[in-house]
């Protein structure tokens, strides 16, 4: 069946997620909502059995309860990745994830039931919530899983082409389409164009366009072309637009899909026309209030960290050896900034002065160093940094400026990421190991450029929030 979308340049909700697949992740979350406050009913009933008063009185206060209740756990699925669309699991990596977010949703409950008493609900009525939530929680999002997987419900795609552009953007999207619920069913060659991609996905246009969506029954039409120029049959995607089809450019679909720019698809044309770049006083006000808050809030809880730190660095390299290590660093428009970290190298891992890449298990770092790096406790001191305004919380990391000259010259449109502040974490950090070449760098800059792109406060929210999965396991750490 055919399905319609709303205009992608109308905020980052729109362009960043599917409309199918927000229904979908709603659908999901609010299933998972409503069974952990099943949990928590159901587990009232075995602590207070047969005793009507306690239930009664547990009843009275039901709704706050139960939300407070299920917040913490929907929290804490949503930090380690549970509902990020482009995540996909094994069902041990399900459980895995739920399980750790269910032990960070208990420990958010310990500390709202310790700030506000009224809201507790008792050890017993919690332990028995907590286990039976996991249980159903884990049960329903694997089953998902395995529905949402099925041929019936993924959403049923035409390329309209089946040269070089078309057969590149196949490549590209192989591993998406499994991922994340579209099937390709075939390619459509324009008139003129010799076919690149294999014969078996090419279809035959001896039909009218309209008449080949209709039976292949086609949710969307993505346009990849070799040359648009006379050759783009617009009477015809006209049509099919009128009975409900969507019709993309193969920029816009593989950015929806992968949350990331191609950047061979890219041009400066398709930038300056696709929406996005949001960078409006209204938006540049609440990023910077969203920082501060957050800012001060991690350095009042994580004060005590940074003083361990500062103690053991000092016991490792004895008095006389600095604490914290400053470094320039490339910000906001291209100015320069120094940037704070806790030292975790030695003091002569630069003595030559060439400006190197950090590599897995890094000869200069040092004992206190490797731990640190691994629980990005070094990371801390960047705070004062977004208290000044020279970092976001969230954005693209910034660079020494001998890498950014050499990348601006390598990459094109590397510098459009100087064009908002960088961030303490960022999108690219999420989606893309450490980056420790310029082959790393140019795919850091695809996922770079999709959140200058797409940014807004809902998007920082949650990039923020599964950051917390990064920290917990060290990935990607250096």
């Amino acid at each position: 069946m055919a399905r319609s979308r709303s205009n992608r340049g109308k905020g980052w909700m729109v362009s960043m997620i599917r409309k199918q697949a927000l229904r979908l992740l709603v659908f999901r979350a609010l299933c998972a909502f409503a069974l952990l406050g099943l949990s928590l009913y159901a587990a009232v009933i075995l602590r207070y059995y047969g005793d009507a008063y306690e239930i009664a009185k547990f009843q009275a206060g039901l709704g706050a309860r139960v939300l407070v209740f299920a917040i913490a756990p929907m929290l804490g699925m949503v930090a380690l990745g549970q509902y990020q669309l482009q995540t996909r699991s094994t069902w041990f990596g399900i459980l895995a994830r739920q399980a750790v977010g269910f032990a960070l949703g208990g420990l958010l409950l310990v500390v709202v039931y310790y700030a506000v008493p009224a809201a507790y609900i008792g050890r017993g009525v919690l332990g028995i919530a907590l286990l039976l939530g996991f249980v159903l929680v884990t049960a329903f999002h694997i089953l998902f899983m395995h529905l949402t997987e099925t041929e019936s419900l993924k959403r049923r795609v035409l390329i309209l082409g089946a040269g070089i552009r078309a057969s590149q953007l196949m490549s590209l999207v192989r591993e998406e389409a499994d991922r994340l619920g579209f099937r390709i069913v075939g390619f459509l060659p324009c008139q003129g164009e010799a076919p690149a991609v294999s014969d078996g996905r090419v279809l035959e246009p001896s039909l009218p366009l309209h008449v080949i969506a209709q039976r292949e029954q086609i949710d969307e039409i993505v346009v990849a072309v070799d040359d648009r120029r006379g050759s783009l049959p617009m009477e015809a995607l006209l049509g099919c637009r009128q009975l409900g089809i969507d019709i993309s450019d193969m920029t816009t679909f593989f950015e929806l899909e992968s949350g990331r720019l191609q950047l061979s698809f890219t041009d400066p044309s398709w930038l300056v026309f696709s929406g996005g770049f949001n960078a409006t006083p209204l938006c540049r006000f609440s990023k910077r209030c969203f920082d501060l808050g957050v800012a001060a809030l991690v350095m009042l809880l994580t004060w005590p960290l940074m003083l361990l730190v500062a103690l053991a660095i000092r016991l490792e390299s004895g008095s006389g050896q600095p604490i914290l290590y400053t470094q320039e660093r490339v910000g906001a428009l291209g100015r320069t900034f120094k940037l704070y970290k806790f030292r975790s190298m030695h003091t002569d891992a630069e003595k030559d002065g060439v400006a190197r890449w950090a590599r897995q298990n890094d000869d200069r770092v040092t004992r206190t160093g490797h731990f640190i790096r691994k629980t990005r406790l070094d990371e801390l001191p960047q705070l004062w940094n977004v208290l000044k305004g020279e970092m976001s919380l969230i954005g693209p990391r910034p660079e020494r400026p001998q890498f950014v000259a050499d990348l601006s010259h390598k990459l094109r449109y590397y510098s459009l990421r100087h064009c908002l502040k960088p961030g303490l974490a960022g999108w690219a950090q999420l989606r893309y190991p450490y980056g420790a070449s310029d082959e790393d760098a140019a795919e850091k800059l695809k996922y770079d450029l999709y959140y200058v792109k797409n940014h807004n406060i809902l998007f920082d929210f949650l990039i923020l929030v599964q950051t917390v999965e990064v920290v917990l396991f060290g990935r990607d750490a250096r």
